[in-house]
């Protein structure tokens, strides 16, 4: 007797085989555990994230006294910037989402060891050389651009690959390098955010600290869109790419000009005024103009480093389309890109209801998935509670 086909077009053994398969491929559902002593991944982080908060500690804790206002008016206002940030990041690790005490390990790394362990003395020392090399008018409009790009960004990244060998299996597509790699220039961006706010203080005497730090809030916040976190998820997109994790995912071309065009934008971001030199209007318009083509190639790199996850996805749900508790319009708005929930929404006439049953089909799959697939009492639920919105 010949398998029931599913309206997918698959064998029912074969979708099942599919879900299995994308299960073990993309590791979700897999535990994360930062504590692994056997792991010298483990202790590379430890060294990292250890010899970075002792630098922040001496760098911070030395000018605490007197600049109080402005650290503390830093660290909360650049504190509660982290919330929308991470609520947004949270909305795009939709696909075979990643474990929150990984990204939370990633933040640390970029905020402490990528940012005082990395970038700080790397900086310092290398500014020197440019101004030595070139003369100060030269390192002031180049010098930055020549020298973050590089070590920052090869920086973060090295977090990544420390997460790859503390969750070989947890970190194998192109889209949780991008998802991580926002992670780590978000931790990394925060940090070096209150590092300008003391800064400033420190350059004004102490003066207007609290009315100072809120001007460098304003100003570094409204940047940081294209900034620091941008960098890393499209470097760490184009790492993962080079690395080709996932099966017939390894684009080594592509991988490469996605980490090159990173850190073409992070010199650009860096070196505006030497970009811009003295005319005026020329550097007013920079930057807007320099945010619109960042968010082009960052949305281009994120549609492309999603692919492999909606396979995942799709895999992953088509048996519930045989069950029944699935029907195909859903399937391709949970696997699908904007458009496709954007054409589900507009067949159910109704944004909430639409939203709750994408929701509830994205429970389902994460049931599934950490139950590798079985029968469970949450798998059970979750599938039951989608077959109610479905029928309401």
């Amino acid at each position: 007797m010949s398998a029931v086909a599913t309206p997918t077009g698959l064998p029912e053994p074969a979708a099942k085989l599919a879900q299995l398969r994308a299960i073990e491929e993309s590791g979700w559902g897999r535990p994360f555990r930062l504590f692994q002593p056997h792991n010298v991944a483990f202790w590379v982080y430890v060294l990292g994230v250890g010899a970075g908060g002792v630098t922040m500690l001496r760098y911070f804790g030395g000018q605490a006294g007197f600049y109080a206002p402005a650290l503390a008016s830093g660290v909360v206002l650049f504190g509660v910037y982290l919330v929308p940030w991470i609520l947004l990041l949270r909305r795009h690790n939709r696909y075979t989402a990643q474990p929150a005490g990984l990204l939370a390990t990633g933040l640390v790394w970029g905020g402490a060891a990528a940012a005082f362990w990395i970038a700080l003395p790397a900086n310092t020392s290398l500014l020197e050389i440019w101004t030595k090399v070139g003369g100060t008018a030269f390192a002031q409009d180049w010098a930055a651009g020549l020298t973050a790009p590089v070590n920052e960004e090869f920086g973060k990244a090295l977090g990544l690959v420390l997460l790859i060998g503390l969750a070989p299996q947890l970190v194998r597509s192109a889209y949780d390098g991008f998802i991580i790699g926002a992670f780590i220039g978000l931790g990394f961006e925060v940090t070096e955010d209150v590092l300008y706010v003391l800064n400033g203080a420190v350059q004004a005497y102490g003066t207007n600290q609290i009315g100072g730090a809120l001007q460098i809030f304003l100003v570094r916040g409204a940047s940081g869109i294209v900034s620091h976190a941008l960098f890393s998820a499209m470097f760490c997109a184009g790492l993962m790419w080079v690395l080709g994790r996932a099966p017939g995912e390894r684009r080594i071309g592509r991988g490469v000009l996605t980490m090159l065009a990173a850190m073409v934008f992070h010199f650009a971001w860096d070196d505006m005024a030497g970009l811009g030199g003295n005319l005026g209007v020329l550097l007013a318009v920079l930057p807007f103009a320099i945010g619109v083509v960042e968010l082009a190639a960052l949305f281009y790199v994120l549609r492309h480093a999603a692919q492999r996850e909606r396979v995942w996805m799709h895999d992953l749900l088509t048996p519930e389309v045989h069950a029944g508790s699935l029907e195909p319009p859903l399937l391709d708005a949970v696997s699908g890109l904007r458009k496709d929930r954007k054409a589900y929404r507009r067949q159910l006439h109704s944004r909430s209801r639409a939203r709750h049953r994408i929701e509830a089909a994205q429970d389902l799959a994460r049931e599934l998935a950490q139950a590798g697939g079985a029968e469970t009492r949450r798998v059970t639920h979750a599938r039951a509670e989608l077959v109610r919105l479905h029928r309401s």
